[in-house]
C-alpha cells in the first residue's frame, strides 16, 4: 500500500510541475478590478489577491511564474525589471 501511495504522490508531483510555467515580457494592459495583466505575448495573467498594484503599469518589463488552472494563468511569482 505504501508503494502505491508513493507512486501516486510522485505522479502528482510530476503533473503539478508540468502545469507550472514562466513568461517574460512587457505589460500591455492592466485591469485592477479583475486583477489581471496582459503581456506583449497576448496572454492574460491573473495576479494574486495580495499583490501590491502600485508597481504594476503598462510598459513595465516583468518575469512571471504561473500555473494554468481551469483556463486561468494564475501568477505565483513576479519579478519587475
Amino acid at each position: 500500500m505504501r508503494k502505491v501511495l508513493a507512486a501516486l504522490a510522485a505522479s502528482l508531483a510530476i503533473v503539478s510541475a508540468a502545469l507550472a510555467a514562466d513568461a517574460d515580457g512587457k505589460i500591455t494592459s492592466v485591469d485592477p478590478e479583475k486583477m489581471t495583466i496582459v503581456l506583449d505575448d497576448g496572454k492574460t495573467y491573473k495576479l494574486p489577491a495580495e499583490m501590491d498594484m502600485s508597481a504594476i503599469a503598462e510598459g513595465v518589463e516583468v518575469i512571471i511564474a504561473y500555473e494554468a488552472k481551469d483556463g486561468v494563468n494564475q501568477i505565483t511569482d513576479m519579478l519587475i525589471q
